[in-house]
Formats: C-alpha cells, structure tokens, sequence
C-alpha cells in the first residue's frame, strides 16, 4: 500500500505560513501532517496487518515528514526530485493508493490553499479535462493500474476526488470558508476518522476501479508568467498554443506526461534574469 501525504489539506491547517519551511507554525504543520499519516497507517494495518506500506512525502520540498515520529511499520520515501513526484513508489507495485492531507485544484472554491503544484500554474487539462493534483496522481495511479481508495482534506478535496473515484472514501476534515480559513474538525477526531477511512478503504479496495488513462496523453498546462512559457517551448515536443500563456505536448503514456509536467512546472520557478 502507498500513502501519498501532502500538507494544505491536513486539519487545523489554512494557510501559508503554516506549510512553508520557515513559516509560523510550520513545524506545528508538520507535526499534525505525520500525526495524520500515522493514523492512515494505523487504519491499513487494522485492515491488513501483514500489509507492506510506504509513504511518499510530497508537499512543498517532499522533507516535512518527521522520520523519528513516523510510524516504525512503514516505509518513508523522502526528498526530490524523483521521476513520479507526489506518487513515488508506485512504479515498484503496490495494490492501493490513499492521499493523505490533499487539497483542491487551482481555481477551485471555496476550497483551502487550493492550487495545483505551483502557484506558478494557472490550470492544467488532461484531454481537455481541468485536474489538479489529485486528478493528476490520480492518473498516474492508474496507468500502473493502482486504484486510489481513500483522501482526506477539505470538503473540496473530497469531492475533487468522487468526481474521479465514486466508489473512493473520503474523509472530509475541514470544511473550506476560502482560501485561507476554514472550520475544522479537532485534530484527534480527525485522526480517528482517518484511521477508520483508511481500513475502510483497504478493506474495500476491490471494489475501486483504477482511473482509465488514454493513450497518447495530451496535456495543456496554463502558467502565471510568459517569460516561462518561453522557456518551456525549449523542450522538445512543447509548444505554445492557445495564447501566450498556454503550452501543449503530448506524452506516449500517462508516466511520460507526468514527468514533463513536473519538468515544467520547474521551469515556471526560474525569474527572468
């Protein structure tokens, strides 16, 4: 089993400066993240207890897990960058994916932090489908025909997911005022509906389909700033469409565009100079 763990959509979490290395409260931040993720751990092992589980840390710099309060049974995959990103791990086989702490796409609302990868990207469409980081991940999953099975975050997050994965659980521990304010469940209810969401999900895990991913993937990726799309039409197979801010490529299979994704949205962090 894989946990993919982010931070925005972890509970009593709301804004920035709560999941920025350096930040107010980022330590806080990521102490109530691995607190989360052991009870995702905690709920697989309820399920299955001879399970195999990693954890890809996969906020911000993937290093906000802290290994010496990680859960002893699972594996920590840490740091970046790596070629599956926020799903690192599921190239070596695993039977479910559970998103731990995500949050809703850019442009989406109310919904907490919401964003996809960057606030350098405005949008990215997958066959003409706006996603996010959970339709993305959850993509990837399912071209190595892992099925995603559980994600807990905002009440947008929950719903991002259901719209891709009806028959996914999704447990919702805050729900989104906006951007930057929520109501939130306590941190310890939270956990315990994690725990009991996570065994739930793994114990239904065969009923769960896969997402289908076509074949050849077409991405269009919408960034904030011209001088990056300008970059970005450096690498072979780019190119700009649909106005100045608007790239396209197509990858031979999901894995592929994913990795370009990941490529440019890189590239969307250089300033002019």
């Amino acid at each position: 089993m894989l946990i993919s763990a982010d931070l925005e959509g972890v509970c009593g979490i709301v804004h920035p400066t709560e999941t920025n290395p350096g930040g107010y409260d980022y330590e806080r931040g990521r102490a109530l993240m691995t607190a989360e993720v052991n009870a995702a751990v905690a709920g697989v092992l309820d399920a299955e207890p001879d399970a195999e589980v990693s954890v890809a840390d996969s906020h911000g710099p993937f290093r906000n897990l802290l290994p010496e309060e990680l859960d002893r049974r699972a594996r920590l995959i840490r740091g970046k960058p790596r070629p599956l990103g926020m799903v690192a791990g599921l190239e070596a086989g695993v039977e479910a994916l559970l998103f731990v702490g995500y949050h809703a796409r850019a442009g989406a609302g109310p919904a907490v932090l919401a964003h996809t990868i960057s606030d350098a990207v405005l949008d990215v469409r997958l066959d003409g489908r706006s996603v996010g980081e959970i339709g993305l991940n959850a993509a990837v999953a399912g071209h190595y025909g892992v099925p995603v099975v559980l994600l807990s975050g905002d009440d947008a997050a929950c719903a991002e997911l259901r719209d891709l994965v009806p028959a996914a659980v999704t447990v919702e521990v805050k729900q989104a005022l906006g951007q930057a304010a929520a109501v939130t469940l306590h941190p310890e209810e939270a956990r315990d509906r994690i725990r009991r969401g996570a065994a739930e999900a793994v114990r239904g895990r065969r009923r769960i389909r896969p997402v289908p991913t076509p074949t050849p993937v077409r991405i269009e990726l919408d960034l904030y700033g011209p001088y990056t799309v300008d970059l970005a039409t450096l690498v072979p197979g780019v190119t700009r469409s649909a106005g100045a801010r608007t790239l396209t490529f197509t990858g031979r299979d999901m894995a592929e565009a994913y990795r370009v994704v990941q490529l440019l949205v890189q590239l969307a962090q250089i300033k002019p100079g």
